[in-house]
This record gives structure tokens, C-alpha cells and sequence, in this order.
């Protein structure tokens, strides 16, 4: 977590100031979703190919094209990376718009 004990308070700071810190800000926290959604799609990929007995992979080493996994953990991870996509299109959103009010780079 960041410490801002030391941040001088947003009114205190010219106004370019406060968006470039706005700015920085935002961008920390899409790629803080970016990372969540990759830790995710690796949990969701990797629970996909343990099989929990040896049938299953003697299965896909026969050359079967029919296996089904079934677990209750995929779709709430689904839902959780749809809100964190959800979540960060709208980051981007508000820092394009920061951006169009002036320049926050």
C-alpha cells in the first residue's frame, strides 16, 4: 500500500500539479487491475489442467476430444475479472478525460 504521509494536500498544489498527480495515480491503478486480471487468467488456466485422477489425462493422451471439467471456481472467477476489465476501462476512461482538461503528462 503507498504511504502518502508525506503528500502535500491537493488544494495546496497548482492546479497542473494536482493532475499530474491525479494522472499518476490513475495509471498505478490500471496496471494494479492489469496485474489482478493476469493472476486470474493464470489461476483460471492452471486449475483447468489439474485433473483431479489419472482418467483424465489418459483420456487426453488417447486422443479424446471430449473432456469436461467442471468446477465451481471458474465462473466466480470470471466475474471477478469482468469487473476488474469493467473497472479499468472506466480508469481509462476518467484519465482520457483528465487528459482532454489539460495536459497531465
Amino acid at each position: 500500500m503507498l504511504n502518502y504521509t508525506g503528500t502535500p494536500p491537493l488544494a495546496a498544489m497548482a492546479e497542473t500539479d494536482s493532475r499530474q498527480l491525479i494522472a499518476a495515480e490513475l495509471r498505478s491503478l490500471i496496471a494494479r487491475i492489469e496485474i489482478s486480471v493476469r493472476l486470474i487468467d493464470a489461476a483460471m488456466t492452471s486449475e483447468d489442467w489439474e485433473p483431479e485422477d489419472d482418467s483424465a489425462i489418459l483420456s487426453a493422451i488417447s486422443g479424446s476430444t471430449e473432456i469436461v471439467v467442471l468446477d465451481d471456481v471458474t465462473p466466480r472467477y470470471a466475474t471477478v475479472g469482468a469487473a476488474l476489465n469493467a473497472c479499468r476501462a472506466e480508469l481509462g476512461n476518467a484519465l482520457q478525460n483528465l487528459s482532454e482538461s489539460g495536459n497531465p503528462a
